[in-house]
């Protein structure tokens, strides 16, 4: 049987605006994952190899297929460097769109290549099982082998989805001006007088924890903040107060975060201050 390559190229760009369609009206099908796959390993390779070499004696089926995975896995890092370096970032949709442009910038020009040849120079995939036998030992080898790396490679790629590895847990405990800038803080202040600082906690700790913030000064507790019940990745943020209560320089103002029902300290920040 022999198929057509501008066949596969329009198959090829059905399937990806089908992906595209997925992704935007059913983020959670499993048709996103199951065309996923072959539209970051296989598509922009098969285009771009379409592309370069669109006479069928430059390479056989095999060497074309096993090309077209190796191509697609270096297209799809350098296309996340780039973007990287871009306003959009490494997002889903900065990645779906711009291999998708990828896929059809490189179906085009393998298209308008293929008009220009006669119908013997024109790409075409065969599947012929009767040609299996006349092939030496080595051909078969190698074949086997490839089929082998290709299926290892998908098998890969498909546990790594199916089986995310766990993030990091942790906590962001920080402390910024009334300005919202984590410089500039107040270092020098007349008895009596209160200041104010802004305390931040971002939750990384994959569950939900409950947090206390105590503000003490050259240890002695001035106030207390919580308690402070956050889902993962959730973000709080609060005035803290204090007010020193005798004339010293270099007053050691700690700000101590506690974790769900520890005694001592989860995380802690101080600054330093001379009250006049």
């Amino acid at each position: 049987m022999r198929i057509r390559t501008n066949h596969i190229l329009l198959c090829i760009n059905a399937l990806t605006l089908l992906l595209i369609l997925l992704i935007a009206f059913l983020p959670d099908n499993v048709l996103r994952i199951i065309l996923g796959l072959p539209f970051l390993l296989f598509f922009p390779g098969y285009t771009s190899l379409s592309a370069l070499f669109p006479r069928r004696e430059s390479l056989n089926d095999i060497e074309r297929f096993a090309l077209s995975f190796g191509l697609s896995l270096v297209i799809v890092p350098l296309i996340g460097l780039a973007l990287n370096y871009t306003s959009w970032g490494i997002t889903l949709n900065s990645i779906l769109y711009s291999l998708s442009a990828v896929v059809a910038i490189t179906s085009a020009i393998a298209w308008l290549s293929q008009r220009r040849l006669l119908d013997e120079e024109k790409l075409a995939f065969h599947i012929d099982l009767a040609s299996w036998g006349k092939r030496n030992s080595v051909e078969k080898i190698l074949s086997i082998i490839l089929v082998f790396v290709i299926l290892g490679t998908i098998g890969a790629v498909v546990y790594t989805v199916a089986v995310p590895k766990t993030s990091e847990r942790f906590t962001e405990f920080y402390v910024l001006n009334l300005e919202g800038k984590a410089s500039n803080y107040p270092t020098e202040l007349n008895l009596g007088d209160t200041e104010n600082v802004t305390l931040g906690i971002i939750n990384h700790e994959q569950q939900d924890v409950s947090y206390k913030i105590e503000t003490k000064i050259d240890g002695i507790a001035v106030s207390t903040l919580g308690p402070i019940v956050l889902k993962n990745d959730e973000k709080y943020e609060a005035i803290a107060t204090f007010k020193p209560r005798e004339v010293g320089n270099h007053q050691k103002v700690e700000f101590l975060l506690f974790k769900n029902e520890l005694i001592d300290p989860y995380m802690q920040l101080q600054i330093w201050v001379d009250v006049k």
